[in-house]
């Protein structure tokens, strides 16, 4: 079911950001929070939001726009994954410049923050430089943010290169949190001021929605997604004291609003718009409630997320990734939300799948996994792992089938095949497993398209699985999770181990 209408928020939104321009006098710098392109935590929790929403919205706006991307060096350094991805934030960022040139934007300027001379970071540097990227290094500014009086002097921002820009908007956004996009819009600012040139700073994010209520599933799922960060959503108290409206932002934020204030009132001339900034809320120019047309479909689809998340969380809590905390969070929260794991629909199914496969096999050796799909007409599909599949890649196969009307005795895939492959992987590669991975089934089934009917109609409906929720009972391995991530499927899992090795 549909809850937004991503045309009429991309109209709304961009007249908002028009008018924050013409606030400055045509200088904006807008930190841009979340990810530029590819938001699906925000599809998820909004039914019917473009993933692509951010980057259509600045598409409108292009012949005003360009892009300085922010990268911290300690997160190059210590060789951080992009959880989306499933890529350290180096080669997450080339993919995000590769994504951007499809949109019609490059980026030719990076800002490596929090530089020490990291060799990694280094390194890095080098290779974007290479390929004609302007790169500028700032280093760590110590007692940031307390200490205003350092920050905002020669010792602080002063030490910080001054980025030549040339368009009225500049989109600062970066690598994931912590990338130091709100330092540099706010150095920026103060170079401009020593110049004796206006220009502004504001932030859009598009969650927490500032005017939904703090307990909306929404607002909640924010709070889910951002658990690992501790952050909490909570009532704006100085947009509340200075206007009598109840406003919702985040923790860190709204701690460091006092701040805000003193370092913006030192990088600002007294005329600037900037100093009518009363809350944390008046800096950001979020439209986002503008586009819900269906709050039942978009509290729903929020709760569905809060879940996801909880078991995202429980899942990296036993790869040693994750904390006890973390999880704890997402279990008060689904208490909140009144929900609970099951209430995801493929879990159950996948867990009666696996008891079904046990009580199949009984007396035979082996761990008996289950795996679920839901489709886009809300039917669920299962799957069990044989001796030649896991149970992952059996979903997938039965999922397409049904979508193309095959009956499921069909088998898509000969036995030769699937032989011949299993063959290789163990006596060649020294595979300890002949069982195929989602990876490899793909890659089987578009072999098999080239003389089986079938198969060939089956694989045309591997994009329809696309947004579909997925869950199974066990661990799943690199190749599953790399073909399921491909498919672009919602994927979550109990998590239980499939073997006594650590290793493989």
């Amino acid at each position: 079911m549909i809850g937004f209408d991503n045309e009429k928020y991309l109209r709304v939104q961009a007249e908002a950001i028009v008018k924050r321009i013409e606030m400055f006098q045509g200088k904006l710098y807008l930190e841009f929070g979340g990810k530029l392109i590819q938001d699906q935590h925000a599809a998820r929790v909004l039914p019917g939001y473009d993933p692509n929403c951010k980057i259509k919205l600045l598409q409108r706006l292009k012949e005003m726009v360009e892009i300085v991307y922010c990268i911290c060096a300690g997160d190059i350094e210590k060789g951080r994954i992009r959880g989306d991805f499933g890529l350290t934030y180096d080669t997450a960022t080339l993919k995000t410049f590769d994504d951007l040139e499809d949109f019609g934007f490059s980026i030719n300027t990076v800002i490596m923050n929090r530089y020490h001379g990291e060799r990694s970071a280094n390194r890095f540097i080098d290779f974007l430089k290479m390929r004609g990227i302007r790169v500028y290094t700032q280093p760590e500014i110590e007692g940031y943010p307390a200490d205003v009086e350092k920050i905002v002097s020669p010792d602080g921002y002063g030490r910080n290169p001054f980025v030549e820009t040339n368009k009225p908007l500049v989109i600062v956004t970066g690598a994931g949190p912590g990338s130091g996009k709100m330092s540099t819009c706010l150095s920026q600012v103060y170079h401009h001021h020593l110049h004796g040139q206006s220009a502004g700073f504001a932030k859009f994010e598009t969650f927490p929605i500032w005017n939904l209520p703090l307990k909306h599933p929404v607002n909640v799922a924010y709070e889910a997604a951002t658990a690992d960060l501790q952050d909490k959503n909570m009532v704006d108290p100085f947009h509340l004291a200075a206007y009598g409206v109840t406003s919702i932002n985040y923790n860190r934020d709204i701690e460091n609003f006092s701040i805000m204030e003193k370092i913006i009132k030192r990088v600002s001339d007294p005329s600037s718009p900037m100093l009518s900034y009363r809350s944390p809320t008046d800096m950001g120019v979020n439209r986002a409630k503008e586009g819900i047309v269906n709050d039942e479909a978009v509290s729903r689809a929020a709760k569905q997320e809060i879940i996801r998340r909880y078991f995202r969380y429980a899942w990296e809590l036993k790869q040693g990734l994750e904390k006890k905390e973390t999880v704890e969070i997402l279990e008060r929260l689904m208490q909140e939300m009144g929900v609970k794991p099951a209430d995801r629909p493929v879990v159950p199914a996948a867990r009666e799948a696996a008891s079904q496969a046990q009580t199949l096999g009984k007396g035979n050796r082996g761990v008996y996994c289950g795996a679920a799909i839901q489709l886009r007409d809300d039917s669920v599909v299962t799957g069990i792992n044989t001796p030649l599949m896991h149970a992952e890649s059996a979903a997938i196969l039965n999922a397409v089938k049904k979508m193309a009307g095959i009956p499921r005795e069909i088998d898509l895939l000969s036995e030769s095949l699937i032989k011949n492959i299993a063959r290789m992987k163990k006596d060649i590669l020294g595979s300890k497993t002949e069982s195929l991975n989602v990876e490899e089934v793909l890659i089987a089934l578009s072999i098999s398209a080239a003389n089986s009917p079938a198969s060939e109609v089956c694989l045309r409906k591997l994009e329809q699985l696309a947004g579909g929720e997925f869950h199974c009972t066990h661990i799943i391995s690199k190749g599953d999770e790399n073909g399921l991530r491909k498919l672009r499927l919602n994927v979550t899992t109990d998590a239980l181990p499939t073997s006594r090795g650590f290793y493989y």
